[in-house]
């Protein structure tokens, strides 16, 4: 059985650079559709996650100015973030997005550098200190920091479930790539509605 006691919803990179029409990373969000019903859905299922006991998690990346913890690199997001400047420390485009920031209570991952949550992060340890087995998630982009935080997950022994319609890829090719021929190997799927409902209830079973 599945409590609020042993889970933790983390949120992935709900950011100015995705979130706010100007970020460097909103524009290439090109199905609109899938990326305002994932923000919409996102805002219910926090709203409501505040008011119950669940751990909640938030996963951001942020880097320094001259975007040295990424060396040299020739390829791949290593390459291509500090060629086009996201997540910059101490800009606002690296910022959480309301009602998506922190509160108090609420646990902020540090020391991120990948694209996995889990990439020299001290998500892990608080996840293992906390008792917390099964992982809820929702976040930008589906295919790429979603995806990359659920295969480490797996990897560490974590029972992750994606929030599908609470995420977004760039369009709905991606998507439903991910939904048919990726999931299945490193966790589950949930709507919005049944995460709610789980969280008002307080338990689920696990899925046979």
């Amino acid at each position: 059985m599945i409590n609020l006691q042993n889970s933790a919803l983390l949120l992935i990179e709900f950011q100015n650079e995705w979130l706010r029409e100007d970020g460097k990373l909103n524009h290439l969000l090109s199905d609109r559709a899938q990326f305002f019903s994932s923000q919409n859905n996102a805002k219910n299922i926090i709203e409501c996650a505040r008011t119950t006991g669940i751990n909640i998690i938030h996963s951001g990346l942020t880097f320094s100015k001259e975007y040295k913890e990424l060396g040299k690199a020739t390829h791949g997001l290593r390459a291509a973030i500090p060629q086009n400047k996201t997540f910059l420390e101490k800009t606002d485009a690296s910022e959480f997005t309301k009602p998506f920031i922190p509160e108090k209570h609420e646990f902020k991952v540090s020391g991120r550098i990948g694209s996995s949550a889990f990439s020299g992060s001290n998500l892990d340890a608080y996840l293992r200190n906390n008792r917390i087995t099964h992982l809820f998630m929702m976040g930008y982009a589906l295919h790429v920091c979603v995806e990359s935080t659920l295969r480490a997950a797996h990897d560490l022994g974590y029972e992750s479930i994606v929030i599908e319609d609470a995420s977004s890829a760039f369009n709905q090719e991606q998507k439903e790539y991910f939904l048919q021929h990726v999931i299945h190997h490193f966790g589950s799927t949930m709507k919005s509605i049944d995460f709610i409902n789980f969280l008002k209830r307080g338990t689920i079973y696990e899925r046979q």
